[in-house]
């Protein structure tokens, strides 16, 4: 197997995170055009505005091919804390300690920047993202029925308070 390399945003990479989201959840979770269009159009948005001293965004890149993201939106950080999102990695990582190593980077980050708080939303049943937001400190905070997805699924949303 080849070396499995941390990076920024890398050519290609918009497309890339918004298709291992949309195969993922589509196959898991029968999430459709409505999901894969809402990544790819919140994220293409979050890079165009993207400010590399407050905002954060890695690959997991193998043989340069992006197999992974995390991203760190600080844009109201000071209010309501970082929000991480777009956490993701193709079935071709998963289980190889990639994902600890992307939340390591993207939690490491937030502290190294003094944000006092990191949230994330996420729904109910994916048990191993949820085993690893908890290892790195997040409880649970908030749940609520909702369609933000395109489907209905109970919403939750974590908190690590890093003060």
């Amino acid at each position: 197997m080849s070396e499995i390399r941390i990076a920024s945003y890398v050519p290609g990479a918009i497309g890339r995170v918004a298709e291992l989201h949309a195969s993922y959840y589509s196959k898991a979770w029968d999430f459709g055009l409505y999901f894969e269009a809402k990544v790819a159009s919140e994220l293409s948005g979050f890079l165009r505005r993207f400010d590399p001293a407050r905002d954060g965004f890695w690959t997991a890149l193998q043989n340069g091919r992006v197999e992974g993201s995390i991203a760190i939106d600080a844009a109201n950080a000071g209010t309501g804390g970082a929000h991480l999102r777009w956490f993701i990695l193709s079935d071709a990582l998963r289980g190889q300690g990639v994902g600890n190593r992307l939340m390591h980077s993207a939690v490491g980050w937030c502290r190294e920047r003094g944000y006092g708080r990191v949230f994330l939303w996420t729904f109910a049943g994916l048990d191993s993202a949820r085993h690893l937001y908890e290892k790195f400190g997040f409880r649970l905070d908030e749940q609520v029925e909702g369609e933000q997805w395109g489907k209905r699924v109970l919403e939750q949303r974590y908190v690590l308070d890093l003060e």
